[in-house]
C-alpha cells in the first residue's frame, strides 16, 4: 500500500483485488474528512475502521455550487532558463509546425461524407509528398444560433491556423449558416497561398476541383523541410481520460514535471477539462502569476458551476462508472489527481475556447472534460501535440500526435496498439523525466503515436444551445 501524503488518513493498494482503490490507515468516523494527496476528497458517511475499503459505498463528494474565493499565493520554485532546439517546419507567419500535412476543413458537416472521399483520393494520388492529407468531421455549421455558431466558428478557425498544417482546404456546401463568405468574416486574415477555399455547390465536380487545389498545396508542402527550431515555440496540451487509482500517482505527475521541464525551456503548455478542477481549484488559484490571473481562474470555475446549473446539473456528476471502477470515489478525488498534470510553476493565463496563447508558460483553456470534445479544444488552441494520460485505455486521438500515457504497466503491456509511454514503471521505483521529455521530443522531430499510426483522428465541437 501507498501513502501518498504524510497527512493522509487513506493509502492506495498496490496490489489485488483492490488494486488502484483506498483503504483506511486508521479508524475514521462518520462525518471526518477522507484525506488523499493531502487534501479531503469527500466525507465518511458512516464509521470506517482501519484497513477497510474507501469507496461509494462509505464517502461522499463535499462539494457544492458558487464559491467566493481569496487570493494566496503560495511561494513558487525558481528555475534557470535552459535552451533546447528540434527539427521542425517554420512556417510564414512564424510559427512552428511538427507536422507537414494537409488539412481539410468543413465549414458544415453536410459536406462530410465528400470531404473523406477527397481525402481518400488525394493521399493516393499524392502518397509521399507530405505527412497526409487529413479532414476531421463534424455535424455542425447550419441551424446554429448565437454562442453556438461562434463556438464552431472558433474551433475551425483554430483547425485553419494551426501550423501542423502546412496547408489548408476549407470545404463548405453554399448554402449554410458558416458558408465560406461568412466563415471568411470569422478567419479575419489568412495566406493565399496556404489557404484556399471551394464551395461544392459552386463547383461542377467538388471532388476533381478539390484534388486540383490539394495538388497545388500538396506540392508547396513538399518544398518545406525540418529545419532547426527552438522548444520555446512548443505549445503542449496536457489531458487525462478514464483516470484510475494510478492515475494521479504515475501518469499525471509525470506529465506536470514535463510542463515544468517544458516551462523551463520557454514553451507553453495548457491544461484543460474545468470539472475536473473542481474540488482542487484553490492550488491552480493560488498558483496565478498575479491577482488579474486568479481573477479569471475564479471566472473560469464558477462559470463553468453555473453552466452545470444553468441545465439544473449539480457540479460533481462525475467520476465516470470507468473511473470508480478503476479506484476513483469522488470528483476531488478524481480533480486532485487531474491538477497534477500542471506541473509546479505559475498559472499564466486562461484562455476561451478557440483562443489561442498569448502568454508563455502554464495556462488554463475553458471546455468540458469530455475527451473528444477536449483534445478539439486543445488543437484549436494551437497544441503541436497532446500528452494524454489514461489509466482504462482508449483509442481516441486529436487531430495531432496525441501521446497516451498508461498510468500502470498491465495496460501498456493489454494496449500497446493504442499506448505510447508506459508511466507505471514509477511504481516500481522508475526515474522516467528525462526518458520522456526526449521522447516528446522525438514526437516532434516526427516519431508517430498510435493514433497516428491507426488513423484516430476525430473532433467534437461544444455546444449548448439550441439546434434549428
Amino acid at each position: 500500500m501507498l501513502k501518498i501524503h504524510n497527512n493522509d488518513n487513506v493509502g492506495v493498494e498496490l496490489e489485488g483485488e483492490l488494486r488502484g482503490h483506498k483503504t483506511a490507515l486508521r479508524d475514521i468516523s462518520a462525518g471526518e474528512d477522507i484525506i488523499k494527496y493531502g487534501y479531503p476528497i469527500g466525507r465518511a458517511v458512516v464509521d470506517i475502521k482501519k484497513g477497510e475499503h474507501v469507496h461509494t459505498h462509505n464517502i461522499k463528494t463535499k462539494l457544492s455550487g458558487i464559491l467566493e474565493y481569496k487570493y494566496e499565493p503560495v511561494e513558487l520554485p525558481s528555475y534557470e532558463k535552459k535552451h533546447r532546439t528540434f527539427m521542425g517546419y517554420k512556417r510564414a507567419d512564424g510559427k512552428v509546425g511538427i507536422r507537414n500535412e494537409i488539412w481539410i476543413v468543413n465549414t458544415v458537416g453536410c459536406v462530410n461524407k465528400a470531404a473523406e472521399k477527397i481525402a481518400k483520393l488525394a493521399n493516393e494520388r499524392f502518397e509521399g509528398m507530405c505527412d497526409g492529407i487529413f479532414t476531421f468531421t463534424h455535424p455542425f455549421g447550419c441551424s446554429q444560433l448565437g454562442a453556438d455558431m461562434a463556438t464552431t466558428q472558433s474551433i475551425l478557425k483554430g483547425l485553419v491556423n494551426h501550423p501542423n498544417a502546412s496547408g489548408v482546404l476549407v470545404f463548405g456546401l453554399g448554402c449554410e449558416n458558416n458558408n465560406i463568405e461568412v466563415f471568411k468574416k470569422a478567419l479575419g486574415s489568412w495566406d493565399d497561398d496556404r489557404v484556399k477555399f471551394l464551395s461544392a455547390q459552386d463547383a461542377d465536380d467538388e471532388i476533381e476541383e478539390a484534388l486540383g487545389i490539394i495538388e497545388t498545396l500538396v506540392k508547396r508542402a513538399s518544398a518545406e523541410k525540418r529545419e532547426e527550431c527552438d522548444v520555446s515555440d512548443l505549445v503542449i496540451g496536457l489531458k487525462c481520460g478514464g483516470s484510475d487509482g494510478f492515475s494521479g500517482l504515475t501518469a499525471n505527475p509525470l506529465i506536470g514535471r514535463f510542463s515544468d521541464m517544458a516551462i523551463e525551456h520557454g514553451a507553453s503548455t495548457i491544461l484543460t477539462e474545468v470539472p475536473e478542477m473542481f474540488g482542487a481549484e484553490t492550488i491552480l488559484m493560488n498558483r496565478a502569476k498575479n491577482e488579474e490571473v486568479f481573477s479569471k481562474v475564479v471566472n473560469l470555475i464558477n462559470d463553468f458551476k453555473d453552466y452545470f446549473t444553468s441545465h439544473n446539473q449539480v457540479v460533481y456528476e462525475n467520476p465516470s462508472p470507468g473511473n470508480k471502477a478503476g479506484g476513483i470515489t469522488t470528483l476531488e478525488d478524481k480533480s486532485l489527481g487531474c491538477v497534477q498534470k500542471s506541473g509546479s510553476y505559475a498559472v499564466s493565463d486562461v484562455i476561451a475556447i478557440g483562443e489561442s496563447v498569448k502568454e508563455k508558460g502554464l495556462n488554463l483553456l475553458t471546455g468540458p472534460g469530455n475527451d473528444i470534445v477536449a483534445v478539439t479544444n486543445l488543437t484549436a488552441s494551437g497544441c503541436h501535440m497532446i500528452l494524454f494520460s489514461t489509466g482504462r485505455g482508449t483509442p481516441v486521438g486529436a487531430p495531432v500526435p496525441t501521446v497516451k500515457i498508461a498510468t500502470n504497466t498491465q495496460l501498456a503491456e493489454k494496449k500497446s496498439g493504442w499506448i505510447d509511454f508506459n508511466a507505471g514503471r514509477i511504481i516500481d521505483g522508475a526515474d522516467l523525466d528525462e526518458e520522456f521529455f526526449e521522447y516528446v521530443i522525438s514526437v516532434a522531430e516526427g516519431r508517430k503515436t498510435c493514433n497516428e499510426k491507426n488513423g484516430y483522428r476525430e473532433i467534437s465541437i461544444f455546444k449548448d444551445g439550441v439546434v434549428l
